[in-house]
């Protein structure tokens, strides 16, 4: 667990797929830094890519990793 919480490149990205996933914007991206803000949004296109092809509740709960 403590070196999941030290990757904060990985988890920028869990958590921008989350957002995208569930249909937030992403202006609510809350890193200021280049390369966090950078993985975050790939996770966010890649969470609102999986929402437009209906991968959303049971059927995309593979892609989501336990945080």
């Amino acid at each position: 667990m403590k070196r999941q919480k030290r990757d904060m490149n990985s988890r920028a990205f869990d958590r921008g797929y989350q957002a995208g996933v569930s249909g937030r914007s992403s202006d609510i991206c809350p890193h200021a830094d280049d390369g966090h803000r950078q993985n975050w949004m790939s996770g966010w296109r890649e969470g609102r890519s999986d929402q437009w092809d209906g991968l959303t509740g049971v059927s995309g709960v593979h892609k989501i990793r336990a945080i």
